[in-house]
């Protein structure tokens, strides 16, 4: 497609004129570019949703390829962006050592149990954590925008909210998923 603009200012344009909800949709329309590339933004917080997010979490929903998952929040670039995948073979306390003393995350977590009945089974839990050492803007961001992003990822079967590393320990993980 030719043209005097770069495919930028037309996703501009199209975001002023029919706000981002449109955008993929008039991009698929006008053939702009890769429409996957277009973060949307959260009407709430104005957080983006990375599109690797969702991808992640699907090959960690069907495919199992990993254990956790760590998301945090890019301030400059306005979007929600993986930070750290584990691996299968990675142990819960892998999972809590990855996440940050003094700083908010998301995080999705695969627990594999065993029931009463012997059958094997697995939870995905979607846990917010926000220490109470974090700055309050970093938690009200993240507060703001939990919802959204929480939406983006179908297949969550458990939310945790948790401010202290006792609030999200082995024992809450076991309690909570049976």
């Amino acid at each position: 497609m030719f043209s005097i603009f770069g495919n930028a200012t037309y996703v501009s344009i199209l975001r002023i004129l029919c706000g981002s909800y449109r955008v993929t949709e008039l991009c698929q329309v006008f053939y702009l570019y890769d429409v996957h590339a277009i973060p949307q933004a959260n009407a709430a917080s104005g957080m983006a949703v990375h599109d690797d997010c969702k991808l992640k979490f699907l090959e960690l929903k069907a495919k199992r390829t990993y254990r956790f998952i760590v998301y945090k929040i890019e301030e400059k670039q306005k979007q929600v962006v993986v930070e750290k995948v584990g691996e299968p073979n990675q142990s819960y306390e892998d999972f809590t050592a990855s996440l940050p003393a003094e700083e908010c995350r998301y995080a999705v977590y695969d627990f594999d149990f065993v029931t009463e009945e012997n059958c094997q089974k697995s939870r995905i839990f979607f846990i917010a954590w926000s220490p109470d050492t974090a700055r309050v803007r970093s938690k009200m961001i993240y507060a703001s925008s939990k919802d959204r992003f929480k939406r983006e990822l179908d297949g969550i079967q458990i939310e945790l909210q948790a401010t202290d590393p006792t609030e999200m320990g082995l024992d809450v993980i076991k309690s909570r998923a049976c």
